[in-house]
């Protein structure tokens, strides 16, 4: 089971895993109100509790007891909150440039700010006093942050879908302007207290650019019992289109080994 980040992004940029087809079923849905799915605005829906339910509403709908839940991004706090809510119907979780801690993010974004240019550096300031987010300033900078640390090598196919699917309300309600203005619902999310209770088997990975910070994610993947961890060399973010092969191969490689360590505790 695939789930993409956003919030109000699309699970195009995560086709590469459709890769792993060749040994399991592989199911990559949008999220309400973005990609291929209907579109909304409605506030009310644009909770984690309704996109835990939305999500497991799909796995009954299925009819799948148990599954693997891959998330990425916004879709590692979908994956560990579903897995709270129905531990019993996950085999296991990997999570791809996991943002357990919000708050510990914008500390390492608002400190990538400041690597870019000056130009970008003042429109980002600018920006934010004046609450002024759609000038075309202030998306070059978005733009700059995004060519160094969210995505490197795009598939631009899938970039431009997912640009085009987009739901913005979503991105905005739950997250903020930007990836290093967060201002939405998610801002103050902690969940690393509760990393220590994950009790199956777990995969993190993260891209050696990433904007979620690979000391930070190190350090969190540390907290999970018997946690794999792979860093994805020469990648930002989106290491589906970075790292594709190593990508694949290191999630392929990690539910193997889970399915095999299941067959072998049947009875």
């Amino acid at each position: 089971m695939l789930l993409h980040g956003g919030p109000g992004f699309s699970s195009f940029y995560l086709k590469p895993f459709e890769a792993i087809g060749d040994e399991r079923s592989v199911i990559r849905y949008d999220q309400l109100g973005g990609g291929k799915s209907d579109t909304t605005s409605d506030t009310t829906l644009f909770t984690i509790a309704h996109f835990v339910q939305e999500l497991d509403s799909l796995r009954a709908h299925l009819g799948i007891p148990v599954w693997h839940v891959l998330g990425h991004s916004w879709g590692t706090i979908l994956a560990l909150e579903y897995y709270r809510a129905y531990p019993d119907r996950v085999a296991s979780l990997t999570f791809g440039s996991p943002v357990f801690d919000i708050p510990a993010y914008v500390r390492r974004a608002r400190g990538l700010v400041a690597t870019l240019s000056d130009s970008s550096q003042r429109a980002i300031r600018a920006g934010e006093a004046a609450g002024r987010y759609d000038t075309p300033a202030y998306q070059n900078a978005i733009n700059e942050f995004y060519g160094l640390y969210v995505f490197r090598h795009p598939v631009p196919a899938d970039l431009d879908s997912s640009f085009a699917s987009f739901n913005q309300k979503i991105y905005v309600y739950m997250q903020g302007p930007s990836e290093f203005t967060i201002t939405g619902t998610l801002k103050q999310y902690d969940a690393t207290a509760l990393l220590p209770q994950i009790q199956v088997p777990a995969l993190v990975t993260v891209g050696e650019f990433d904007e979620v910070g690979p000391e930070l994610v190190r350090a969190h993947s540390a907290r999970i019992p018997g946690v794999r961890f792979s860093l994805l060399a020469g990648s930002a973010h989106l290491t589906p289109w970075d790292a594709r092969e190593a990508n694949v191969q290191v999630v392929r490689e990690f539910l193997d080994a889970v399915d095999s360590t299941r067959a072998l505790s049947r009875p």
